[in-house]
């Protein structure tokens, strides 16, 4: 009997060994294959990364064709893992439109005459055509006798749709050496900034390297003109800007004018970028040309909070204080890019539509994305500066 006992106790005991080294190798192969997984994310989170620069160099094309050939090996479980300093799984997977739909305007047979817009970039696909191209094309329309072409200031954006839909967009350097090849004698660049910051001083930098390849070369105003020494001084590019701005907003969000919305209770927020540079002084003098027009409903605020008075927070108190219980937010913006899409209508807690309404402070809070680019009344203002130097 107790030998019995003794070989079932084996048998069991045999037996229970045999299943947790199975269980164990069964584990072990899974963990493999997540490790797996992660390398292969892993290895094109480097590769993005290594795109994700600001300048441009003699091995960036085959870098962008590397990332993105890399990235379609992915399954979509390891599209999911990529994470790295600037990597993730939007940076190619996200959709943003049509890139087909956009000329790049990177064409040669330019002749001698060269209108150069030169704008900071986006990657989303559909902005970039209705803002930045609706610019383009206003130019072309106006000024026939002139080859209208593009450069981008920012490679990071340039890399970005090159890789993800292998459109090549000019830099400044590329764009202004082509114009040399071409024989342009007269050049005008126009910029899509908003002001004179740092992006406009950093272009024209670029631009005085070049001025004696042609026989002129002249830079035009960016869209609010003239900065101006305080919060006070406004002129009539920033009253022009407020004005079109604000009807087209009213006009998207229902209203017959601004007054039939203020008298419902709506707010317009329009969200700029902020900056760092002296500049940021154009935010509060577009406030001062708000309240000049006597748009009382209508707020100015930025993503960096420069000014301070225009950060989130601030902007939020500034609404609740005048009473009104419901918001709509709008890009104050050439372009509706990234900023546009996440910082302000995103549903991550950051955004601006998050939390202002987490404040609970308001009714209601939506957001309209159009850059200002695709307002033909826009598009005309940077005609006309085109045509003040031209």
């Amino acid at each position: 009997m107790h030998r019995r006992r003794k070989k079932l106790f084996s048998i069991i005991l045999t037996i229970a060994m045999v299943f947790t080294i199975g269980v164990s190798l069964t584990s072990c192969g899974s963990s493999d294959k997540k490790t797996e997984d992660q390398k292969a994310a892993d290895s094109v989170a480097r590769k993005i990364d290594a795109i994700y620069v600001k300048d441009r160099t003699s091995k960036t094309d085959q870098q962008c064709k590397d990332a993105k050939e890399a990235w379609d090996k992915l399954t979509d479980k390891q599209k999911k893992l990529v994470k790295g300093e600037n990597a993730d799984p939007d940076y190619f997977g996200r959709d943003t439109g049509d890139a087909s739909l956009d000329n790049p305007l990177n064409q040669d047979g330019i002749g001698q005459n060269e209108i150069l817009v030169t704008s900071f970039g986006t990657s989303f696909n559909d902005s970039r055509t209705k803002d930045i191209g609706g610019i383009e094309k206003a130019m072309a329309a106006a000024y026939p006798g002139w080859s209208v072409r593009r450069a981008f200031t920012s490679q990071i954006i340039i890399n970005h749709v090159q890789a993800r839909d292998g459109e090549k967009i000019d830099n400044v350097d590329q764009a202004l050496d082509r114009a040399v090849k071409n024989g342009v004698k007269n050049l005008i660049i126009q910029p899509t900034h908003l002001m004179h910051g740092a992006e406009y001083d950093e272009l024209k930098e670029e631009v005085d390297k070049y001025k004696d390849k042609f026989d002129s070369v002249k830079i035009a105003e960016p869209l609010l003109g003239e900065v101006g020494s305080d919060a006070s001084v406004i002129n009539a590019d920033k009253e022009a800007v407020a004005q079109d701005l604000t009807a087209e907003a009213v006009k998207e969000a229902g209203f017959s004018s601004l007054d039939e919305a203020k008298n419902q209770g709506v707010a317009f927020v329009f969200m700029g970028h902020g900056t760092s540079h002296e500049a940021n002084i154009t935010y509060d003098q577009m406030q001062t040309q708000m309240k000049n027009l006597g748009y009382d409903n209508v707020f100015i605020g930025t993503v960096e909070g420069k000014p301070a008075d225009t950060s989130c927070t601030e902007v939020i108190k500034k609404v609740k204080k005048a009473g009104y219980k419901k918001v709509i937010l709008r890009d104050l913006m050439v372009v509706a890019g990234d900023h546009a899409n996440n910082d302000m209508a995103g549903d991550d807690k950051d955004s601006w539509k998050s939390q202002f309404k987490a404040s609970k402070n308001f009714d209601s809070v939506d957001a309209q994305i159009a850059g200002m680019g695709r307002i033909p009344a826009i598009q005309q203002l940077y005609v006309a500066h085109t045509g003040d130097v031209m």
